[in-house]
């Protein structure tokens, strides 16, 4: 395993919790009453947004990962790794990576393959692709957006995050189907539980 420099994992893992902590202050967003979701405490949110850190800062420490091309995302002790790496031994590697940082229950792999070096051109088109999928999103009120990341490569769009139930999922995955330049969609969303 190749490590990176003290310098630069002490100053990736400050960037990585302050952006948890900044991204878990301004993610909470009123909603309209609706069925209650599986129950969670401010203390349970707190511990999932340290552990979320603490995974991300692993990952930051190991070079061989490029931990930037995944997003982590926890409840209640579930992760969730996902996004796009170069080859198998990488998202072996996260796994692995993930399974040993202490609190973390579970993990599950959302995580995909790359496939093709991509053209400026194509990054582009993705980087279009993701914000069209994400104010779809956003602008509708039955699907709970703050919870579900999206990332695009290729013109294959991956959802991951967790939801409160399928029909969320199955609304969340209609929506970004019916934006133009979708070539797939890879479903990584999770009911809570």
């Amino acid at each position: 395993m190749t490590r990176n420099p003290l310098g630069l994992r002490i100053a990736s893992t400050t960037l990585a919790g302050v952006m948890t902590i900044y991204m878990a202050g301004c993610s909470k967003v009123e909603e309209p009453a609706r069925a209650p979701a599986a129950e969670t405490t401010i203390g349970t949110e707190i511990d999932d947004s340290l552990l979320t850190t603490r995974v991300k800062a692993a990952l930051l420490d190991n070079i061989d990962i490029k931990s930037f091309d995944l997003k982590v995302e926890t409840r209640k002790g579930e992760v969730l790794l996902s996004g796009f790496v170069d080859n198998q031994a990488q998202i072996d590697q996260a796994l692995t990576i993930a399974r040993s940082v202490p609190g973390v229950v579970t993990v599950n792999n959302g995580v995909n393959l790359k496939g093709a070096a991509t053209t400026i051109g194509t990054k582009i088109d993705d980087a279009v692709i993701t914000a069209q999928v994400k104010a779809a999103l956003m602008a509708d009120d039955s699907v709970k957006s703050a919870d579900i990341a999206a990332v695009t490569r290729d013109g294959v769009v991956q959802l991951s995050g967790f939801v409160n139930n399928q029909p969320q999922i199955d609304h969340a995955l209609a929506l970004a189907g019916g934006i133009k330049g979708v070539v797939r969609i890879n479903n990584e969303m999770s009911v809570k539980h």
